[in-house]
C-alpha cells in the first residue's frame, strides 16, 4: 500500500487529471543532463501504438533510475506519453510554428487517432495500458490555422493541438477517452493504481 505516487511528467494536464482522481503525487522530473528529447525519437517504419508504448517504457526506465540515484523513498512511479496518428504517420510535438501549421493542415477535415500509453512500476512489478481514441476535425481555413498557431497553444502538444484549449472549436466528434486525449486516460490509470494498491485518501 502506498498513499502517494511519483509522477514522472512535466505536463500540468497530467497533474490536473491525477488531482481529479484525488491521488497524492510528487513530481519526479528529469535532471538537466538527461536527454528527454532523444527518448521520443521515432524509429523508421514504427507503428504509432508500438511507438507510444516503447517511449512510455523508456520514460519509466529513466524515472526508475532517477528514483534510485536520488535515494528517494519507494513508491509507485507513473509515466505516460501521448501521440497523434493519421494512418501510420506519427505527429509528435511540433518543432516550430511552421511545423505546427503543417500538422494542423494535414489533420484538418480528417479523423485521426490519439494514443496515450500509461505505465507504472514499483520494485520489479511493472504494468502498462494503452488508450486509443478517435478525434474528427472540421475543415480549417488558412486563417484559422494561422490564428491558432499564433496563440502559442500548439507548442509542446502532440499533433500541435490541445483538446482542452481553443482547438476544441475544431473538433466535431470524439470517440474514446477525453482525458486520454488530454494526456492521461483516467479509467486505465485508475485500474493501474488499483493493481498497485494506491487509493485516494478518504
Amino acid at each position: 500500500m502506498s498513499d502517494f505516487i511519483y509522477l514522472a511528467s512535466q505536463s500540468p494536464r497530467r497533474r490536473q487529471l491525477l488531482e481529479q482522481l484525488g491521488i497524492r503525487h510528487e513530481l519526479l522530473l528529469p535532471d538537466d543532463d538527461e536527454d528527454a528529447e532523444a527518448i521520443e525519437a521515432v524509429r523508421p517504419g514504427e507503428a504509432p501504438a508500438t511507438y507510444v508504448q516503447r517511449v512510455t517504457g523508456l520514460k519509466l526506465d529513466a524515472a526508475m533510475a532517477r528514483l534510485q540515484r536520488r535515494g528517494l523513498p519507494p513508491a509507485p512511479v507513473l509515466c505516460s506519453d501521448t501521440t497523434v496518428a493519421l494512418g501510420r504517420a506519427i505527429y509528435g510535438k511540433p518543432a516550430d510554428d511552421a511545423d505546427a501549421a503543417r500538422m494542423l493542415r494535414e489533420l484538418a477535415g480528417t479523423t485521426h487517432r490519439v494514443l496515450t500509453a500509461v505505465a507504472m512500476q514499483l520494485g520489479r512489478k511493472r504494468r502498462a495500458a494503452l488508450s486509443d481514441s478517435r478525434v474528427t476535425f472540421a475543415p480549417l481555413t488558412p486563417a484559422q490555422v494561422r490564428a491558432y498557431v499564433a496563440s502559442g497553444e500548439p507548442h509542446g502538444k502532440a499533433g500541435a493541438y490541445a483538446i482542452q484549449g481553443r482547438a476544441a472549436a475544431f473538433i466535431t466528434r470524439i470517440n474514446g477517452s477525453y482525458p486520454g486525449i488530454m494526456g492521461l486516460p483516467l479509467h486505465e490509470t485508475a485500474q493501474l493504481l488499483q493493481q498497485f494498491g494506491v487509493r485516494a485518501p478518504t
